[in-house]
């Protein structure tokens, strides 16, 4: 049976996870600092609604029919549109489009959403189903009315929605795109690995699980690699022992991608700005992605609303990159930033769903 700080640790984590996703939404993908700063002086520290202008969107030249950027048809039927985000299709070809148009403040991005749907059904099964869960995914984007707000589907719902349509297996619908190894698909891996690593499964285990998850969507072994090095990370911060640091821990899970040099850059520490956007990019791309979230938990770690401003007010892949943050400060505190959470839009729903994926948690089969 998971201990009771082993499951304040996972409620902290997921808590922070949302609120990761939600601060940072209305600047989701803001290349430009500065752009932050002009739309909010001082910052984003607060749960903002997104704006109707996107400095930075190139929503336009992503393709509506595929994974990745190309052609916009509207004589066709398309993927978006017709199979999935129904009532969104005329959004897209629009020049600087905020590529969450229309969310409330405290709303979160689909990807978070889909990190919910996996939860419900885990709790709903009792266990993780690969099947069941692509059924519920399924179900949950081509459903009409949407049942989620957002207007933009990353790549990898595009393209597996795209080879389901061309006649694939549900299990071999994922796409491979010029994104893929991003670090949005780590977000439904943070839920999957603590549900099963309170359930006391073999480290192992959760691993090759998880990795079979994220191909699902996914199938990169550069990404898998990362996910190795997270499920090892949720462990071992699940299970610290409460006077230990956990800076070596974040340190070691930098190294499943070579030459990072955090260590030494957390010792220069040159400023925020420096590191994300020069030293690493903040794009999506794991191999920078995944450093700077670490960055960030590292030098932030006594605090998950400082971490989670700071990670939103870098810019970049920030929604995504601060879920993954959350639950790693989360983890690291045992609690999340309260105010912030106050601010969800759905935080009574995403509380009953928290606690019931913990409450289902180690116990044994009947």
């Amino acid at each position: 049976m998971p201990t009771t700080l082993q499951q304040n640790r996972a409620r902290a984590a997921l808590q922070s996870f949302f609120v990761g996703d939600a601060l940072s939404m209305p600047v989701h993908w803001y290349y430009n600092p500065m752009d932050i700063e002009r739309a909010f002086p001082g910052g984003v520290r607060k749960m903002h609604a997104a704006p109707e202008f996107h400095p930075s969107s190139i929503m336009s030249l992503h393709s509506t029919s595929s994974g990745g950027r190309g052609r916009q048809n509207s004589d066709t039927r398309e993927i978006v549109g017709d199979v999935i985000l129904k009532g969104k299709r005329q959004y897209w070809g629009i020049s600087n489009q905020h590529y969450h148009q229309g969310l409330p403040a405290g709303e979160n991005t689909l990807n978070a959403c889909c990190a919910r749907l996996l939860m419900r059904g885990m709790v709903e099964r009792k266990q993780y189903d690969s099947i069941g869960f692509l059924q519920d995914y399924i179900d949950f984007m081509k459903s009409d009315p949407p049942q989620h707000p957002d207007t933009y589907a990353e790549s990898y719902h595009r393209g597996f929605f795209a080879n389901l349509e061309a006649g694939k297996a549900l299990d071999k619908c994922g796409a491979v795109t010029h994104d893929t190894p991003s670090i949005g698909g780590l977000v439904t891996i943070v839920p999957l690995a603590l549900f099963c690593i309170l359930n006391e499964e073999p480290l192992s285990d959760v691993q090759a699980l998880c990795r079979k998850h994220l191909y699902l969507t996914h199938p990169d072994e550069s990404l898998a690699r990362v996910s190795d090095a997270l499920i090892q990370l949720i462990s071992d911060l699940l299970n610290r022992p409460e006077s230990k640091n956990p800076t070596p821990l974040l340190l070691q899970a930098s190294k499943c991608i070579p030459k990072t040099k955090l260590e030494a850059l957390l010792k220069r520490a040159p400023g925020d700005l420096h590191v994300i956007g020069r030293h690493y990019s903040s794009a999506c791309y794991i191999t920078d992605s995944w450093p700077s979230m670490l960055y960030l938990a590292a030098k932030y770690q006594p605090s998950v609303e400082s971490a989670l401003v700071a990670n939103t007010n870098v810019g970049g892949e920030n929604a995504h990159r601060g879920a993954v943050l959350g639950s790693i400060v989360g983890l690291i505190n045992g609690t999340t930033a309260i105010d912030l959470y106050d601010q969800l839009l759905h935080k009574d729903a995403i509380t009953s769903e928290i606690d019931n994926l913990i409450n289902n948690t180690g116990k044994p089969d009947e």
